[in-house]
């Protein structure tokens, strides 16, 4: 373990007046625009960013994160869930995943005040290690549920309260309801408005990001999960307290890993319906990632399929603000329980109201055993949620997504996108082998009006754009067999 370096939040506190100066590329305040003089906007390339309302890879390729959070396991001490590497090259190499959404806790960063758990981030660096030997990027969730483990649950580390609010604490069911605990509350109000909580955050988000910075596989950050307001106005909150949250966290962050992109998540009013409030932020490379979840299911009630018009419109929305904010669209969760009956109608809603706004999406999670889990206890898969959630989808677009459709009886993936010429790298198409049985790569056809096709196991590649409408739009259709 290390002791927080002397001057540390000092050298990471670049300000925002420099984060804002940077280059145009990726600019989440515009970028991918057409210029005010007309004719393209310029083609943004280098390293991960954020263009024209898409997360966009080095050769300027809008990139679709379609994967898993790991996991819910992470979120208590030794901070580290059964994974091995074969269970993260499962979720590739049979689930056609691309992302991870690595969860997290301030706690196992920072077990006490000042002092790092190195140890820790270097077990971390060994799964990354996993990750991109397996073609996985990862996102870093600093991940919390009722503020902190001083409650019995995860994220803050107990230092970061008074242990008076801990004692007076008294649990309630169902967990949600210690969201509105005084002593919950109090803590909340406490990290968005001391000035030395905030930093203390914001320092060891800088130290994780010195240690994990140089890591292929990291694509960014979320610097909170599910931010509460505390007592504050749920109205102001975010305009208020969160959004200056994240932009001392951003600039600690990026004096010591500048190619991170943000995701940036609302408050937790958003998963009962609040619009947000967040403004536009004042620098580049930004992601919107808020949660997507019926409220119903969540209670336990299971999904009514009824619903489904209601959540893909919440999802609609949920695109209608990161267009707003000039960002690009990750739901950074959804889910459900493999034991409701309607797990197969809800998942498909979930998928298919993302892919109608061609946004990332991330399940919850990644465990075995029950709830969730994407596998039992002895690690084989729970058909009734890999059915669900191991879909095709395009995961690099040479271009700009429209939206895609998935027919799962027809075994047909419709891909509509405007080319963009100017990008040499090919669109690529993930069709999970799972779905290919034992004809694999032989089972997939491609129909595109003229463009090039070269399929490497479950990915298809156009290495020349099919010909474009008069929209500027194309369309691809991927047959593939079960």
């Amino acid at each position: 373990m290390t002791r927080r370096a002397p001057g540390r939040v000092a050298r990471g506190a670049i300000t925002l007046a420099a984060l804002a100066a940077a280059p145009a590329c990726g600019d989440n305040r515009g970028g991918g625009d057409v210029p005010d003089g007309g004719g393209p906007a310029p083609l943004c390339t280098g390293g991960w960013h954020v263009c024209g309302g898409q997360l966009r890879d080095a050769d300027g390729r809008a990139v679709i994160l379609r994967g898993l959070n790991v996991s819910g396991g992470n979120k208590q001490a030794p901070y580290l869930d059964f994974h091995v590497e074969a269970d993260l090259a499962r979720m590739r190499d049979d689930w056609g995943m691309n992302a991870i959404r690595w969860v997290m806790p301030w706690a196992a960063v920072e077990p006490t005040e000042g002092g790092y758990d190195d140890a820790y981030l270097d077990a971390v660096r060994i799964r990354l290690d996993w990750a991109a030997a397996h073609d996985l990027v990862v996102i870093l969730d600093m991940h919390q549920d009722v503020y902190g483990e001083g409650f019995g649950f995860n994220g803050a580390p107990r230092w970061t309260c008074d242990e008076a609010r801990y004692a007076d604490f008294r649990p309630r069911t169902p967990w949600a309801l210690n969201y509105v605990d005084p002593n919950v509350v109090a803590c909340f109000d406490e990290l968005w408005t001391d000035p030395a909580k905030g930093a203390a955050h914001a320092a060891a988000w800088a130290h994780v990001a010195a240690r994990l910075g140089d890591h292929p596989a990291v694509v960014g950050f979320d610097p909170i999960n599910e931010p509460h307001w505390g007592s504050y106005a749920v109205s102001d909150f975010e305009a208020d307290r969160l959004q200056p949250f994240y932009d001392r966290d951003v600039a600690a962050v990026r004096a010591e890993a500048p190619g991170w992109v943000v995701f940036a998540e609302p408050a937790s009013s958003r998963n009962l319906g609040f619009p947000t409030s967040l403004a536009r932020f004042g620098y580049p490379d930004v992601v919107y990632a808020p949660h997507a979840y019926d409220a119903t299911a969540e209670q336990g009630n299971g999904f009514d399929p009824a619903r489904r018009d209601s959540f893909m419109a919440n999802i609609a929305a949920l695109r209608d603000e990161a267009d707003r904010l000039g960002a690009a669209l990750w739901i950074g969760e959804y889910g459900g329980l493999g034991s409701d009956p309607g797990i197969g109608a809800y998942m498909a809603a979930a998928y298919d109201g993302a892919a109608a706004v061609a946004a990332s999406s991330m399940y919850w999670d990644y465990s075995r055993g029950g709830g969730y889990a994407p596998i039992d206890a002895d690690g084989a898969e729970v058909t009734a949620i890999t059915d669900a959630i191991v879909r095709p989808y395009p995961s690099r677009i040479a271009g700009d997504p429209v939206a895609w459709q998935d027919d799962p009886a027809a075994g047909t993936l419709r891909l509509t996108y405007r080319p963009d010429p100017r990008i040499a790298a090919a669109t690529e198409v993930i069709v999970p082998p799972r779905l290919l049985g034992a004809g694999g790569a032989d089972a997939i056809d491609v129909a595109c009006g003229g463009c090039t096709v070269a399929i490497a196991g479950d990915i298809v590649r156009l290495t020349t754009a099919p010909p474009a409408d008069a929209d500027g739009t194309a369309t691809v259709v991927v047959t593939y067999r079960r």
